[in-house]
């Protein structure tokens, strides 16, 4: 990252960067609304300890003076975490997530939490319950969802890189969207201590950045194995790497993957930009190999009983009694609970929450949900087979580029359908990354999606970094970012 490498030579102060980040927030901001809360006396405060220390040859973190942002979904001790939800409008955090704590550790200076679809159950950041955030490159559509503030800020340039959740697509989609990389790592590869919970055996934390390098330094902080987070896998079983070490050598003998027939429901401009980044692989030398994999057309079908089976469960929790919004003078207990509920949930999470009661209800648990998560091992198995005959998988993110405001809200099927590419990824648990491979006649970016085997993070980055290298889609910057 060229401005961390910068203030650890003392061209810049970390105050310098993040008084020039705080001032891009207040002028571009308004517009893109890509930001819930912001922390300039924080922020300030923590790039004056980091100068300080490089000025006496004090040793600083990895992240030293760079300032970030977060996704509203990862808890904080300081200011609120909302969710995006009236729910939690006022809520306030008493500790800090996992890779909260860690970008301190590495001495990154967050200046603020990112919009986001409430409770991440959306695909164009529409959903959200406080706040409106649109496309840096054409406010007129959506920047995506459900990270789409993380991908907003990074995209206008109002941070240097930002963490967001992906539950189905959550972190590559926004980050097609809006023209930067977007990074899922494997299930399990970064601690989801301190992420509120959507579809807890899907959702994943990772990295927004405005290049492979940003991405791959993130991750370096965010990774590893975590003790309060049973789900987080041990590193003697798979091993954190360096990221950054070999992120330039390309890999030899590279295959390159592609589905066959599953790519055609996606508009001609993607296609064939993603036509065009396989054939640029190809170029440099990679045999492209065409893979079967038949059960992919069921993933959203299964993903959107286990995601809200899961979801109905996990938000049980917001009962207006233990924190939260509680509705004035109820009648009884169970009018507090349904008209809390009633009162701040927006309408997706409502039809989220009955579509997995229904899935979990008895006689319908073995119908829906037991035969969702069949069909989720047929997924995995693809994906297995597919493996064994090539490195990686290449395919696109989303169907279209970004779509208007609205054009989508009042249709959910049309909405999840955006989410086709991304789904059978978490369903999976295996990492797959965004990066910019394009544009369409209407200058919107176009994203390419690289999806490797579990814990293969290391010679992912390094594949995506091959085609980045080649090209300067990444480079390009919306008006609004100048």
């Amino acid at each position: 990252m060229e401005l961390r490498d910068r203030i650890a030579a003392r061209q810049i102060t970390s105050v310098e960067a993040t008084r020039v980040v705080l001032q891009r927030i207040e002028r571009i901001d308004p517009t893109v609304g890509a930001y819930l809360s912001v922390f300039p006396d924080r922020a300030i405060q923590g790039a004056e300890a980091v100068d300080r220390r490089i000025a006496a040859g004090q040793p600083v973190g990895v992240l030293a003076g760079v300032p970030v942002a977060i996704k509203d979904v990862m808890c904080t001790s300081f200011g609120a975490t909302t969710c995006g939800s009236r729910i939690l409008e006022d809520f306030h955090a008493p500790y800090d997530a996992t890779v909260v704590r860690k970008l301190l550790a590495a001495d990154a200076i967050i200046v603020g939490k990112t919009n986001m679809d409430e409770f991440a159950m959306g695909s164009s950041t529409e959903n959200s319950g406080l706040k409106r955030t649109v496309n840096p490159w054409d406010v007129s559509r959506v920047p995506g969802g459900s990270s789409g503030g993380s991908a907003a800020a990074v995209a206008a340039r109002t941070c240097f890189a930002a963490l967001g959740s992906d539950t189905g697509g959550s972190i590559r989609q926004p980050a097609s969207f809006c023209g930067v990389v977007g990074l899922k790592p494997t299930y399990g590869r970064v601690s989801r201590y301190g992420l509120v919970a959507y579809g807890s055996s899907l959702d994943q934390i990772g990295p927004v950045a405005q290049n492979v390098a940003d991405a791959a330094l993130m991750l370096n902080v965010i990774a590893g194995h975590d003790p309060a987070d049973s789900t987080s896998v041990r590193e003697d079983v798979a091993p954190v790497s360096d990221y950054l070490e070999k992120l330039n050598e390309p890999v030899e003998g590279l295959r390159i993957g592609v589905a066959s027939g599953f790519n055609a429901g996606a508009d001609p401009a993607v296609q064939h930009a993603v036509s065009q980044a396989v054939d640029s692989y190809r170029a440099a030398g990679a045999q492209v190999i065409e893979v079967g994999m038949p059960h992919l057309d069921y993933a959203i079908a299964a993903y959107y009983v286990i995601a809200t089976a899961e979801a109905s469960s996990n938000l049980a929790r917001y009962d207006g009694v233990h924190y939260g919004h509680r509705t004035e003078n109820p009648a009884d207990y169970i009018e507090v609970y349904s008209k809390s509920r009633e009162e701040a949930f927006g309408q997706e999470v409502k039809r989220r929450i009955m579509l997995g009661t229904y899935a979990l209800s008895s006689g319908y648990y073995d119908a829906y949900y037991l035969k969702a998560l069949k069909v989720r091992n047929l997924i995995r198995s693809d994906f297995v087979r597919a493996f064994e005959q090539c490195d990686v998988i290449c395919m696109p993110v989303a169907p279209t580029t970004a779509f208007r405001i609205g054009e989508k809200a009042n249709d959910p099927l049309k909405m999840y359908l955006s989410d086709i590419y991304t789904i059978a990824v978490n369903l999976s648990g295996v990492p797959g990354i965004s990066i910019p491979c394009g544009f369409d006649d209407a200058g919107l970016p176009i994203g390419l999606q690289i999806i490797g085997p579990a814990f293969s993070e290391a010679k992912l980055l390094r594949i995506a970094r091959m085609y980045e290298a080649r090209t300067d889609w990444h480079a390009r910057r919306p008006a609004v970012a100048e």
